[in-house]
């Protein structure tokens, strides 16, 4: 199984942005989380992170056909997106959206999502803990596998 990870504008500065927001860990720490766990779930992963929507899509288009599932954290992209939306679903894979911040306790202009109708799921506000909640869902809804004892 191959899941790509993407983060969009400004997860780049992961570490570096608000800690209040978005704790202090960086990209590269949250990318390593992401390889520990799929390495005990024997799967491989892609990262890309990219502040420009083309890029983003252009790294859809590019991979979707070799990928199982995509993990995506839009950043700001998530709230006006409509090309990389449309490029997700042309994927044809399931999408899980997630956010490191609960964007619905936040400004009103982040509660709208223009990802989440072609989303399978969207997980928010539960920090780097997030991505690994997606991974382990998109593991165990395609493979039917549970947690657990003989389990993954």
């Amino acid at each position: 199984m191959h899941i790509l990870v993407m983060n969009g504008p400004n997860l780049n500065f992961l570490g570096k942005r608000d800690h209040q927001i978005y704790g202090n860990f960086t990209l590269e720490m949250l990318c390593e989380k992401i390889e520990a766990r799929a390495i005990e779930l024997s799967v491989t992963v892609t990262f890309h992170q990219s502040n420009a929507e083309g890029t983003l899509i252009d790294f859809v288009q590019e991979n979707a056909a070799n990928c199982d599932g995509i993990i995506v954290n839009a950043g700001a992209l998530t709230h006006y997106g409509y090309a990389l939306r449309d490029a997700l679903d042309d994927a044809g894979v399931p999408i899980i959206e997630v956010h490191i911040s609960n964007i619905y306790a936040r400004e009103e202009w982040r509660h709208r999502s223009v990802i989440a109708s072609i989303a399978k799921g969207q997980i928010t506000g539960l920090g780097w803990r997030g991505y690994l909640h997606a991974l382990e869902n998109l593991v165990f809804e395609e493979s039917n596998l549970e947690l657990g004892e003989n389990k993954i």
